[in-house]
This record gives C-alpha cells, structure tokens and sequence, in this order.
C-alpha cells in the first residue's frame, strides 16, 4: 500500500534583499577600539607612581626652605676656641662678633672665615653652627719660626707676615733673603742649625744677600761667611777647623770666612779691637 508521506518542513524566512551592486562585509568595525588598545597598554600605575614623585620633588625644595624660615632665629652667641700667642680669643670674639643678631641659617660661614683668616696673626679657622643659636670658631695660629728682613715674622710654613705686635713672638733666629726665596733659606737654616746643635753651637741667624752670598750668624756671635758657590762644602770646613782649633778659643773669634779652597780666615776680637779708632 502506497503510504503518502507528508515531511512539514520549518518555515525559512526569506532572505534579506541585497542592494544592487553591494558586497557583503563583516560586523561593523568599533570605532574606538584602537583607543581601547592603547589605553589598555598604557601602564598607569607607573605613570601615576613617577607623576607623584615629580611633583614631590617639586615640593621639597619649596617644603625645606618654609620649614628652615619656621625653624631659623638670630645668632645669639659665639664660642672662640684655640692656642693664642699673637692674637687673642678677646679679640677674635670682639671681630667675630659681628655676625651676632644675624640669621643662623642665612650666615655664610666661609665669609666668617675668610674675614677671620685675614687677621695677621691666624692661619686658619673652622666655624661650624650649634643649635639653636650659637656658632663655635676653632682658631689656629701661625706658627713664628724667626724675624725677617724689615722686621717681618717668617712662619714655620714659610709664610712672611707683619702683625702689629711681632715681639710678642720673643726671642727667635734672623733669617734674611729675598722674599721668593724664603722657603730655600729656611731649609738651609734649619740643616745648619741641626748640624751645630751636635757641637754645642747655637744658630742665631742666616742671611742670603740678593747677589747670592750666604752668611751664618751663631747665637755667640761669631759671624761665618759662606760666599756663593758650594755652600755646604763650605759650611763643613768650617765645622772640621772649629773641632779641631777653634773650639778651645770660641771666646776669642770674631768671625771666620770659609771661602779659601782649602782652609778658613779667622778674625780675632782682639785684632779687631786693635783695628778700631780710638775716640
């Protein structure tokens, strides 16, 4: 028997009309969808992080200096400390003195201590500030190692300087020279004066004329000329005759010149008692 098969098929809706002459594309494309991917890329933790730190880096200069105007008041005292010989600390704090009533914070200390160091007789000076008020001043003096020519002081560092009192500096050698060379007549100084300490003489003074000429002045008063050329050669001869014949009769010696190639003139007190004009 021939069964009649009847299939009821879904309904299809009929497909949309193309317009003549257009291609199918996709889905629209999202306009702010690259915007989307660069904003997504964009670190902003780090940007705010390194944002923040700009602007209080900004700040701490402007923070620091209101915080030091809240915190600054006037000096209200100075501390001198030091070794005084030439000068004085009364003196040095009366100088420094200056600078009271001035702002702690604002006071240039290297003008503190340029002003100070021009005083003849300091060498150098250290300032530093001490909360809440005060400033303290170390203070080193120049150490006088002998007078020089026109009654100058010569330092151990070979610094020459004039203060106003320069014979507090007491009893000390006369060294003479030129000014460029008073480095080279200290070190001969003290080579000679270290070598007569060994024989029990005393050094009182050394001269180095502008031509060139050394003359050694013992602290007895004997007067021992070098001359020019090979000085230390020179300097040593004398040593060996004064061992040798002198030392018995040191009393007697007024002066000695060294310059013969193979002995030394000596000058007796006596001749030169003779030699002088009778008044």
């Amino acid at each position: 028997m021939l069964e009649t098969l009847l299939i009821r098929s879904r309904a299809v809706p009929p497909e949309p009309p193309r317009r003549r002459g257009a291609t199918s594309v996709g889905p629209e494309r999202d306009r702010f969808g690259v915007l989307r991917g660069v904003l997504s890329a964009v670190p902003w933790l780090q940007v705010g992080l390194g944002a923040t730190i700009v602007l209080l880096a900004a700040m701490v200069p402007w923070a620091t200096d209101r915080l030091l105007t809240a915190m600054d008041q006037q000096i209200i005292a100075v501390d001198v400390r030091g070794e005084f010989v030439g000068d004085s600390a009364t003196a040095v704090e009366r100088a420094a003195s200056a600078w009271i009533g001035k702002s702690y914070f604002a006071t240039d200390l290297a003008e503190v201590k340029a002003q100070l160091e021009q005083r003849p007789w300091i060498a150098s000076v250290a300032v530093r500030r001490v909360w809440p008020g005060r400033l303290e001043i170390d203070i080193r003096e120049k150490k006088p190692l002998a007078y020089w020519t026109d009654g100058r002081l010569v330092s151990r560092s070979g610094e020459l300087f004039l203060p106003s009192n320069p014979e507090v500096a007491g009893r000390l050698p006369r060294l003479a020279g030129p000014d460029e060379r008073v480095r080279e007549v200290i070190s001969m100084a003290r080579t000679m004066s270290d070598q007569l300490a060994g024989y029990g003489l005393g050094f009182a003074g050394l001269s180095l004329e502008q031509r060139g000429a050394w003359t050694l002045t013992l602290s007895n008063g004997i007067e021992v000329v070098l001359g020019r050329d090979k000085v230390e050669q020179r300097f040593e001869r004398f040593i060996t005759v004064y061992e040798n014949r002198l030392a018995s009769r040191v009393d007697e010696v007024s002066r000695v010149d060294a310059r013969y190639s193979n002995g030394v003139a000596v000058q007796w007190k006596s001749d030169v008692a003779t030699a002088a004009p009778k008044s």
